[in-house]
């Protein structure tokens, strides 16, 4: 079975929140392939020894990167914590890669119980489950 590929995205605010949920899960995350944006992706690679291979900054088209990955059929889940208290530039990017999450059946998870619940589910890393993908 080929290693899962998994998005670590984080804005500013969050970024401590996904790091401490990102150290809970380690053992999990390192049977994955993982991928991120520029700062949140270079934070956790320097601060678990996890590697991660980074895109751009989100408002610099890391977004939009991580987009091509779900399009592509090329990204198993998204863990992405947006914060929906402070407006970002870049929201139209957000809400494009949150839509595409939708449009290819992706699993996106928001916060830390959602992203709980994903990545602990015994079809989590179960080689017998493949989430349908439409045929456009």
């Amino acid at each position: 079975m080929s290693k899962l590929t998994l998005a670590l995205v984080a804005h500013d605010h969050k970024k401590p929140e996904l790091l401490a949920w990102v150290k809970q899960h380690i053992d999990v995350l390192k049977q994955c392939n993982l991928v991120g944006t520029g700062t949140t992706g270079g934070l956790i690679a320097s601060e678990t020894g996890l590697e991660v291979t980074r895109y751009k900054s989100g408002p610099l088209g890391g977004d939009q990167q991580i987009g091509a990955l779900i399009a592509e059929n090329k990204l198993d889940a998204l863990f992405f914590f947006w914060d929906p208290l402070n407006p970002a530039p870049h929201d139209p990017d957000v809400k494009a890669l949150l839509r595409l999450c939708s449009v290819w059946n992706v699993p996106v998870a928001c916060t830390p119980a959602t992203a709980d619940l994903v990545i602990t589910s015994p079809l989590f890393l179960s080689p017998d489950y493949k989430p349908l993908k439409p045929n456009f």
